[in-house]
């Protein structure tokens, strides 16, 4: 079958065929149909910090999955064949284990979420890993109605925070570089946007989720976050896997700073709950399974619109 490998930091991946899986006792094999593209792809390619969280490679990367289950290993009982799944990616698919970017992939069944007939494959997957993570950064934060809570970047994952912390109740102010989507931050419910969180200080934001991570952005939220009440910044973003930051502010500001890393079913299923009930529509960008490669560097280059979903099967 046919599948993509990394194979090293600084390689590009390889496109390779290799054996179909079998279900192991405990596991599924899952027909993939779409499998999402993220800015930790780039990631892998770019810095060799990520190895430390990798298996013996070459591995199939992919870690946001949406599939019908196409066999059932020994031991599974709530599942059967022709369940449409996703599956929930913090046991580690594509990065310990193989994932998404293969046309069958072998799940865990502990990882399985089954998906609602209203929400689409390409949905699917973009809430395993964008949805979940941007709710479970919204968890960590303990965003609730009446809260101010500044976003920063409206990509793949702000742009489905934004609109989750708007329709929990609260008062979203967006901070997104490319002005061309700004109005796209409006419709999901943002009071005001901006270029860069800093045009917020006065705001007195309770909350700040930074879902871009460059180094800079982390900073400003730290400076521009609210002083008064335990002002808290989340940091969910990986651009850059360093920043610089104003300890000055931090402390005489008794501000606090949070690292929040993917999420739970639960949050699978807020997001893909939202989606079937027409309010949180992410926009979404499809490419074919071969154009992979493609995608990553649209993601390098940030021109991807959305969420990057790449088409595996019909």
């Amino acid at each position: 079958m046919r599948a993509w490998q990394f194979v090293g930091t600084h390689k590009p991946f390889e496109r390779v065929d290799i054996e179909e899986p079998t279900a192991g006792p405990g596991k599924v094999v899952v027909d993939v149909k779409a499998a999402g593209l993220c800015h930790s792809d780039v990631g892998i390619l770019e810095d060799e910090k990520w190895l430390s969280s990798m298996k013996e490679l070459p591995v199939v990367p992919g870690h946001e999955t949406a599939g019908i289950i196409s066999e059932i290993g020994e031991g599974v009982t709530d599942w059967k064949v022709g369940d449409r799944v996703a599956v929930w990616p913090m046991l580690g698919q594509g990065y310990t284990v193989n994932g998404a970017w293969e046309d069958r992939t072998e799940v865990t069944s502990d990882a399985l979420v089954a998906i609602p007939d209203e929400v689409s494959f390409n949905q699917a997957a973009a809430a395993t890993d964008a949805g979940m993570t941007s709710v479970g950064a919204l968890s960590t934060a303990g965003v609730e109605a009446g809260m101010k809570v500044g976003v920063i970047g409206f990509g793949g994952l702000g742009q489905i925070g934004a609109r989750v912390a708007y329709l929990r109740g609260a008062e979203v102010y967006v901070a997104e570089v490319n002005e061309s989507i700004w109005d796209r931050a409006r419709e999901a419910g943002a009071v005001k946007v901006a270029k860069s969180i800093t045009e917020f200080t006065d705001v007195e934001l309770d909350v700040i989720i930074d879902y871009a991570g460059f180094g800079v952005t982390t900073a400003d939220a730290l400076k521009t976050v609210k002083s008064s009440g335990g002002g808290r910044v989340v940091q969910v973003g990986m651009g850059k896997l360093e920043s610089t930051i104003d300890t000055y502010s931090l402390i005489l500001g008794r501000k606090q700073l949070h690292g929040s890393m993917g999420g739970s079913k639960d949050d699978i299923e807020e997001t893909m709950r939202f989606m079937a009930s027409g309010k949180l529509t992410p926009t979404i960008t499809e490419i074919d399974f071969e154009e992979i490669p493609a995608g990553i560097q649209q993601l390098t280059d940030g021109t991807v619109v959305g969420r990057l979903v790449a088409k595996v099967a019909d």
